[in-house]
């Protein structure tokens, strides 16, 4: 079963619109969904809209948070992250996620397709593509 762990800007799109194709995580059997409160708060930051907060209270219902995450700060500045994602990096690695599901091509685009310490990071498109070459991703 893959335990994938949900970047602020995948919960931040899953919540923008409504019927988003991002979405479909929350759908997909034989999948546990994690993120962080580090992950939640920075979704929350940048929706204002009440129905887009409803949605995103929506999608955290149905995750495992994984609170109090520490940060292996002399492994992370081998990585090539930027230091306001090691909290993501290190909430997937704390709460044991077989993936990292981010859209963020700028901070992890780098290390897109590696494995660090058993975590696979991958944008959600790819996701989707690993699990059924044959769809379509959103």
């Amino acid at each position: 079963m893959d335990r994938l762990f949900i970047d602020a800007n995948v919960l931040f799109s899953a919540a923008y619109r409504a019927g988003a194709g991002i979405a479909r995580l929350w759908t997909l059997e034989e999948v546990e969904l994690l993120s962080s409160d580090y992950a939640v708060e920075e979704a929350r930051r940048n929706l204002s809209d009440s129905d887009r907060l409803a949605r995103l209270e929506e999608r955290i219902g149905s995750l495992e948070l994984v609170a109090g995450v520490s940060v292996d700060e002399d492994f992370f500045k081998t990585l090539d992250v930027r230091e306001k994602d090691w909290p993501i990096l290190g909430g997937a690695l704390a709460g044991r996620a077989t993936h990292l599901i981010t859209g963020d091509h700028r901070d992890f685009g780098a290390l897109f397709g590696s494995d660090v310490r058993g975590v696979k990071i991958m944008p959600p498109a790819d996701y989707f593509r690993k699990r059924d070459p044959e769809s379509r991703a959103p």
